[in-house]
């Protein structure tokens, strides 16, 4: 008897053996691979290369990337999270999708963060955007204001000076006085691609600043208006007189190349684009670039832009734990500092944490650094239009259809580049808005 438990016990111990050379010693943790679905932003491609390390510090996690163009991610995301097909672990989106997502149920908290990733560190207008009833629900990646970036030495070859605190107004008369188009310089360039977060990012805090709103307090279309048409005329012209050609296939990521390549007299954008223009690595105007607040036009003190990208788990995600892992070291410390030893600290992935702007290296070589976190610590996205209204919002108003109308609307207008006259597309775009907000059943 006493033979056999013995044998027994050799073989169960054979067994074990065998499962610890197959599976590993210690406790056997399954391998688990994610889908990041993630935009071709700069900073997205290098989260993309250093992963590399992530994978070395989890063999257990292994990675796969769909990287997709800005309106094409945020078509697949939709629809993914709307249907719960479960084809990604881990999303890249916005402050725009983040509590209208998590409402619907869509999103995991990101939640049993471990300590060392300080939650407290993220700046709190951008942790407070991607918040739902007080719990977060993603990581932010990068965040930002907006800026306009002009070129000094056109500036001072044409003998103006950028004014502390310029007006659209001011910004018309420039781009006309630096514009050299036989030599390919244009005095100003703007986002023309069509899509709520491409063109219409820019022209809907441009209608703000003109003292219009999408819609008032009584959920009604406000878009054929006086105030829109001055803003939807002031962009039109600027870029049909001042800006490049095909200004309509230009998103965020084809004016950055047309800035840094020297092309752009003056650009308002986002002020995540700074850290890459003045980098002499991305950048051939490097020593050449400076930076104003954005415009002021009639009305001030509106809702100011405030975007960040960000990383989330949808709930269909079956490798949430694995997910988590990813995300809590793609927005850590860690990260950036992975980031700086690799491109320099002018390259780190900005706008997220006040550890960044803290940071002596950073200072050093980020003479925006200031700028942007005052822009980003008092951005207001929720502050009042010149007239009341009932959504908030600086870039999108903050309803689930706005992503359909923002679309359509940015269509309906890229066309006043191309000949339709501006109060055409704003009477189109006015019926198209009505008929999508009454079917939607507002006011609600």
């Amino acid at each position: 008897m006493t033979q056999r438990i013995s044998g027994l016990r050799a073989a169960a111990i054979s067994v074990a053996a065998l499962v610890a050379a197959v599976f590993g010693a210690g406790t056997a943790h399954a391998e688990a691979t994610i889908t990041i679905a993630t935009v071709n932003n700069g900073d997205m491609v290098v989260m993309q290369k250093l992963s590399t390390e992530f994978e070395q510090q989890h063999p257990d996690i292994k990675l796969r990337w769909v990287v997709l163009e800005e309106n094409v991610l945020r078509q697949r995301l939709t629809t993914d999270i709307a249907t719960r097909a479960g084809q990604f672990d881990v999303l890249t989106i916005g402050n725009y999708e983040v509590p209208i997502w998590a409402k619907q149920g869509w999103l995991e908290p990101m939640d049993a963060l471990p300590a060392s990733y300080d939650v407290n560190d993220l700046l709190k207008p951008v942790r407070e955007g991607i918040s739902y009833n007080g719990k977060l629900y993603a990581a932010p990646f990068y965040g930002e204001s907006a800026m306009t970036y002009y070129r000094r030495d056109l500036f001072e070859k044409a003998g103006i000076t950028m004014p502390a605190a310029p007006t659209y107004a001011q910004i018309a008369e420039y781009a006309e006085k630096i514009t050299d188009k036989p030599n390919q310089v244009y005095g100003m360039c703007l986002r023309g691609k069509p899509g709520w977060g491409e063109n219409m990012a820019f022209i809907t805090p441009l209608v703000t600043a003109f003292g219009g709103q999408w819609f008032d307090q009584g959920w009604k279309t406000t878009v054929d208006t006086p105030q829109w048409a001055k803003a939807v005329t002031w962009y039109s012209d600027m870029l049909k007189k001042f800006g490049p050609p095909g200004a309509t296939s230009n998103g965020f990521n084809e004016n950055l190349a047309l800035f840094a390549g020297g092309r752009c007299g003056m650009w308002i954008d986002s002020t995540v684009a700074a850290g890459l223009l003045f980098d002499p690595k991305q950048s051939q105007v490097a020593d050449k670039v400076a930076f104003a607040p954005m415009p002021t036009g009639e009305f001030t003190g509106g809702p100011t832009w405030l975007w960040s990208w960000n990383l989330a788990i949808p709930a269909s995600s079956k490798q949430k734990e694995a997910a988590r892992t990813f995300i809590a070291w793609a927005t850590s410390k860690d990260y950036i500092q992975t980031v700086a030893k690799a491109n320099g600290w002018v390259a780190i992935p900005p706008g997220t944490r006040q550890s960044t702007y803290d940071n002596p290296d950073y200072k050093k070589v980020a003479p925006f650094a200031d700028f942007v976190q005052r822009a980003i610590g008092s951005a207001n996205p929720t502050a009042s239009t010149q007239a009341p209204r009932p959504y908030t919002g600086a870039q999108f108003a903050a309803i689930p259809e706005f992503q359909g109308i923002g679309t359509q609307v940015g269509q309906t207008l890229a066309a006043t580049l191309t000949g339709t006259p501006v109060e055409q597309a704003l009477k189109t775009a006015q019926a198209a808005t009505d008929r999508t907000m009454k079917q939607a059943g507002y006011p609600k």
